[in-house]
């Protein structure tokens, strides 16, 4: 079975049961830690969410909805995960627990979906109940549709509000980023419900979805809540090169892909220019690509050395980066895992003070990252 650790979050008992599977041991600038396999054999892995007693949703990008419960994951998947297509890049992909999830047993799922017009990325809302979701309704849909497998994006994050930030790519048509009356290519801020939340940037603007918040964004895959100004950070994927940080902010245009720091995969340029008026500068940027994926700041105890870094997933390079960031500068990066071998899919801070990661892969696993002992 494993063994039991317990302890005590916001005045709820939160119980971890680690299985006993291997772990590989590792070093860093900073600290020795221990990779722990929790559970494995997942299909293609794409997000993690921490239930208030201990247990764990994963979803599977082909369509899967699992839990992992006392240590070990459930065999059946969990019934009544809404419609949606299997194709290139997308599928099942975000899950995020409502903000008072305790009380109503809500959470939300982001999924690629066709119907006769093509595909697109939705969002729905449902209620957990044991093993399956009940009342799902779907509350956002990026519009127009369109066919093809890239960047459907789907990251989400909670405001310290309560509104829901969710990510939309480009969809493999870089021009759609700045088209405004296009749902494409950027961060939209809803209720739970659905509406556009109040005080979105575009509320009063003609030809503009009232739900967007951000534009210019090519493919974003991670999000994460900064733990002391609130503010939302994201990455997304350049094309060959110019991979991006940035922090959301109402209203802004990210530029994509008018300014970019990455060429067309062809070798070709995409634009001359790498920046321009009235267009945000990442924060920081990756040249080759990483390909990042999921984002955690860490706010645990067991890593002291690294209270309040960044940790950022790389599919490309099959690593996990840390960026140490002070007074908006990275000030320091250092890479991770590098011998591992494994495409990093979701990172995520853990309510018991480790870090846990899914690797993406036909047989994905669900790794726990502690210290050395």
């Amino acid at each position: 079975m494993g063994t039991f650790k317990q302890l005590v979050l916001t005045g709820s008992l939160f119980l971890i049961a680690v299985a006993s599977m291997a772990s590989q041991d590792f070093s860093s600038d900073k600290t020795d830690f221990r990779l722990e396999t929790v559970a494995q054999n997942l299909e293609h892995p794409w997000s993690l969410a921490f239930l208030p007693d201990g247990s764990m949703l994963v979803t599977e990008r082909e369509g899967r909805l699992r839990m992992i419960r006392n240590g070990s994951l459930v065999n059946a998947p969990i019934s009544g995960v809404p419609e949606l297509v299997v194709s290139g890049q997308g599928g099942l992909l975000d899950v995020i627990l409502h903000p008072d999830f305790e009380q109503n047993q809500m959470l939300f799922l982001s999924y690629a979906h066709r119907n006769r017009d093509g595909m697109t990325t939705r969002v729905a809302r449902a209620r957990l109940s044991g093993d399956r979701l009940t009342d799902v309704e779907v509350i956002f849909e990026a519009l127009p549709r369109s066919n093809g497998g890239r960047h459907f994006a789907g990251r989400m994050e909670f405001d310290w509000d309560g509104n829901l930030y969710v990510a939309v790519g480009d969809r493999g048509d870089m021009d759609r980023a700045q088209e405004n009356a296009d749902d494409a290519g950027g961060v939209h801020r809803i209720t739970t419900d659905g509406g556009p939340a109040p005080d979105n940037p575009f509320l009063d603007t003609s030809g503009v979805n009232d739900t967007f918040y951000t534009t210019g964004n090519r493919n974003i895959q991670g999000m994460a809540i900064h733990p002391e100004t609130g503010d939302i950070w994201s990455h997304e994927h350049g094309p060959r090169g110019g991979d991006e940080i940035n922090i959301i902010r109402a209203g802004t245009d990210y530029g994509w892909p008018t300014i970019t720091f990455g060429i067309d995969y062809s070798g070709l340029p995409i634009t001359s220019e790498t920046s321009k008026e009235g267009m945000a500068q990442p924060l920081h940027y990756w040249d080759p690509s990483i390909a990042p994926s999921g984002m955690a700041f860490y706010t645990g105890d067991l890593f002291p050395e690294w209270q309040g870094d960044l940790f950022i997933g790389a599919l490309k390079m099959r690593k996990l980066v840390r960026l140490r960031i002070q007074n908006g500068n990275v000030t320091e990066e250092e890479d991770l895992l590098t011998g591992l071998g494994e495409r990093i899919r979701d990172v995520r801070m853990g309510p018991d003070g480790a870090l846990w990661l899914l690797t993406d892969s036909p047989r994905g696993k669900v790794y726990r990252m502690v210290p050395v002992q």
